[in-house]
């Protein structure tokens, strides 16, 4: 089984090549913006510390974290930012690696993938054999967070500089998935990874 990190500035189209993936027998996608909701869930230890830090405060009704009250606490004091993602970012890593054993031990899982926006900077190359990036052109990303997510140009320039630049991702990544163009153009240069890793025949279904 093969464990692979993909990651791109925020706006980079990730999904298509994720849902691709995905969609082909033989892989599991995780990602870990997902893993980081379930982490922070009543009853795992993330939970307690959490609980424990910030106080009852930051609790719904339902006794689940405020992810809007944490997030006001966070984004306004960077101490407690920094407290909260040395708590949330081991959490994550731990069940991913729960996760790759099972995926291990199953014996149908060809092809591991994990996305995350800070596999860089969280040293994911502790799980993964190699990292690959999803690049496309910033005014493409610019165009495509105006009509998806409704930014404006202030708010994708504050995102922008606080991400990796294009030269660092591809200093780090071993293999680059050129977006720009269609959703059918991405999902080629995807199959052609896949043929070159001994993964994928060419015919929609991956080897066995």
């Amino acid at each position: 089984m093969k464990v692979i990190g993909i990651t791109g500035g925020v706006g980079a189209g990730k999904s298509t090549v994720l849902a691709y993936l995905q969609a082909l027998p033989g892989v599991r996608v995780v990602q870990a913006d997902e893993v980081g909701h379930l982490v922070m869930e009543p009853g795992t230890d993330a939970f307690r510390k959490i609980r424990e830090h910030f106080g009852t405060g930051i609790l719904t009704g339902d006794g689940k974290i405020d992810r809007a009250a944490l997030a006001r606490i966070v984004f306004s004091d960077s101490r407690e930012l920094d407290w909260l993602n040395s708590v949330i970012h081991p959490a994550v890593k731990q069940w991913i690696r729960g996760e790759i054993r099972k995926a291990e031990s199953g014996g149908d899982c060809r092809l591991f993938v994990i996305e995350a926006a800070l596999l860089l900077e969280d040293h994911y190359e502790e799980l993964c054999e190699e990292f690959w990036y999803i690049y496309t052109k910033p005014e493409l990303r610019r165009e495509r967070l105006k009509a998806s997510r409704g930014y404006q140009d202030e708010k994708i320039d504050a995102i922008f500089a606080n991400q990796q630049t294009d030269a660092v991702f591809r200093s780090c990544c071993q293999e680059v998935i050129d977006n720009s163009k269609s959703p059918e153009d991405t999902v080629n240069q995807v199959k052609r990874l896949l043929a070159k890793k001994g993964l994928y025949e060419g015919k929609g279904d991956m080897d066995r």
